[in-house]
């Protein structure tokens, strides 16, 4: 069984406040949780082969390729822009 000492230092890792009244029960509640990964320790997992995720899918990324949209979606893209100025569109300045 966790000991308060235990979980008062899991709620500062997480972040978050524990009244005395709760630690009682996160030592119970915490402590069950923990011994059912021990029953898992116990389960034989031989001949099983281990996965990083359920799809299965690995490096998909697409092709990195240049659309050119010609002078006509230029203008029509450029038809949006409140501000132009010399074919750019003209924003605030950051700095």
């Amino acid at each position: 069984m966790l000991t308060k000492e235990e979980i008062l230092h899991i709620a500062t890792l997480a972040r978050i406040g524990v009244s005395e009244k709760d630690v009682e029960k996160y030592q119970h509640d915490l402590s069950e949780i923990l011994d059912y990964f021990k029953k898992l320790d116990e389960v034989n997992v031989d001949g099983i082969e281990p996965i990083g995720h359920i799809t299965g899918m690995e490096n998909v990324f697409r092709t990195d390729r240049q659309v050119d949209f010609g002078d006509l979606g230029k203008q029509a893209i450029m038809q949006n822009a409140p501000e132009q100025k010399d074919g750019y569109v003209k924003v605030k300045s950051v700095l």
